[in-house]
């Protein structure tokens, strides 16, 4: 099940850092990339990100999450995380078509990965993304862009 997570309460943003370092983690390992910003988040840093964040339920426990910021009809996507106890289970498939579901037509979705994470890479293109163009952030790390207008 999914809903919405009211990011502010320093409960539920306790149970999304738990999700969320070895998620970036497991990211870190594959682009070869330590320095991922959101491994250094604490909870005082999500609770004033002012992202909007929904989560994947199962039984109660909080498995996966997404958050995603609007402006001018483009919703970018700036955290997809999945606890590693529940990769292979769709459950980034299902919290992406629910921010699909939630966008009006004509919106833009917007999202970038590391360029080594094959699984998000393929996850974004698989699910109908398009790559709009790879930043070099440093000589060891790359970013893929991603967008996708919805109908």
């Amino acid at each position: 099940m999914i809903r919405k997570i009211d990011i502010t309460d320093a409960a539920l943003a306790e149970e999304v850092l738990h999700i969320q370092i070895p998620s970036y983690r497991v990211e870190a390992e594959l682009i070869d990339f330590y320095e991922i910003p959101p491994l250094k988040d604490t909870v005082d840093t999500l609770r004033n990100c002012g992202e909007t964040f929904y989560g994947y339920y199962i039984n109660n426990e909080l498995c996966g999450a997404i958050a995603i910021m609007i402006e001018n009809n483009i919703i970018d996507i700036h955290r997809l995380i999945i606890h590693p106890n529940h990769f292979r289970k769709g459950i980034a498939k299902q919290l992406l078509q629910h921010i699909e579901s939630v966008g009006v037509s004509g919106s833009v979705i917007v999202v970038s990965t590391g360029s080594k994470n094959a699984p998000a890479v393929n996850l974004y293109k698989q699910s109908g993304y398009v790559e709009t163009g790879v930043i070099e952030v440093e000589e060891r790390l790359s970013l893929t862009s991603f967008q996708k207008i919805l109908n």
